[in-house]
């Protein structure tokens, strides 16, 4: 892959990261569906992003996902000066990070290999930069092992596609320093983010383990011949994803208690709540399995190609953005970084910022 684009020097190399609001430049090492989707969010931000992912055909794939991204980028506003110009393509790990005011790693999810990146994105980064994984279920503890300086690497999981679901959950490793998770946290935040800023690491985090129950029973409902395909998706987004959208599953089930919220929903449907709980392990991902779930899936896509499903899907999630009154505050689309990101310590300063748990 060949480097285009050059932006000015590296940074300094002090020891602390410049403040959130004055980042400029991000590196985004793996640029695959995930990579590639946190490249055209910060691209969209008005970043300066340098790329770099040794697969084959790689530059070419990220260029071809940033293009069909855009339009709905566009849609949602893009920041003053945002360009896909603004994007840099390199051949090595040290060119795509040397420049970098923050570091965002999306691997596949390999322990050993996310190992060994973070060891080298540590040795490669200026000092201080903060480094963030978007690793879906591993604890940073165990992949900051072979860093030098491990106190800079934290988790910073998007969900898929990063440039249009705001949700990051960011959370640090044993050895990660608390203030880089607090900067993290408030980077993300100016980046046009929504942040859950976690107190402790837990497997799969939050979202995912709750996208995994559910998952785990879609699996057992098609191994079982219970529903099919279809049918699975139909009662999420005919039913409870529709209430999903603006109101999670706890308050949603508070208001199935009526005037008495909660606590009258646990006291009357308390003892039936355990019925559906028959099958909490996962079931085995066999041949038969995974063959009904690879031909629903072509059924339920009825003809329509992965590239139509996606720009189906992003258009579904702006529609629903714009419907919840979740699209960039007034003003703040056309923003620069530094611009959003004061915009964001004066939202510091009268009491709101990250949701923690």
């Amino acid at each position: 892959m060949t480097a285009e684009h050059s932006h000015g020097p590296p940074p300094g190399s002090a020891s602390a990261p410049l403040p959130p609001a004055d980042v400029r430049r991000v590196a985004c090492v793996g640029a695959g569906v995930i990579g590639g989707g946190w490249v055209a969010h910060f691209l969209a931000r008005g970043y300066d992003v340098t790329a770099w992912d040794p697969g084959p055909g790689a530059e070419e794939k990220l260029r071809r996902l940033v293009e069909a991204a855009w339009p709905a980028l566009e849609q949602l506003g893009l920041a003053e000066g945002a360009s896909t110009d603004r994007l840099t393509v390199t051949s090595t790990l040290q060119e795509a990070v040397a420049a970098a005011e923050f570091v965002q790693e999306s691997a596949p999810e390999k322990l050993e290999l996310k190992r060994s990146l973070l060891a080298e994105l540590d040795a490669a980064a200026p000092p201080g930069v903060v480094i963030a994984s978007s690793t879906s279920g591993y604890p940073m503890t165990d992949m900051q092992t072979e860093a030098a300086d491990p106190g800079r690497l934290l988790v910073g999981h998007p969900f898929n596609p990063p440039y249009l679901i705001p949700l990051v959950e960011v959370v640090g490793g044993e050895t990660t320093r608390p203030e880089a998770v607090e900067w993290a946290s408030r980077f993300y935040e100016t980046a046009g983010k929504s942040v859950i800023t976690m107190d402790r690491e837990l497997p799969g985090f939050i979202a995912n383990r709750l996208q995994e129950a559910l998952w785990r029973e879609a699996l057992h409902m098609v191994a079982n011949g219970e529903a099919t395909v279809r049918e699975i998706d139909d009662s999420i987004t005919e039913g409870p994803g529709l209430r999903w959208a603006f109101m999670g599953p706890c308050l949603t089930f508070a208001l199935a208690g009526g005037e008495g919220g909660m606590a009258h929903m646990l006291d009357h449907f308390g003892p039936s709540l355990k019925s559906p709980w028959t099958r909490l392990e996962a079931p085995e991902l066999d041949a038969p399995l995974r063959d009904a779930m690879v031909e629903g899936c072509d059924e339920a896509a009825a003809g329509r190609t992965i590239a139509q499903l996606v720009a189906e899907r992003d258009q579904g999630v702006i529609d629903v953005l714009r419907a919840t009154g979740r699209l960039p505050r007034s003003g703040s689309a056309g923003q620069t970084p530094g611009e959003r990101g004061a915009q964001a310590a004066q939202g510091d300063e009268s009491g709101e910022g990250e949701r923690r748990t």
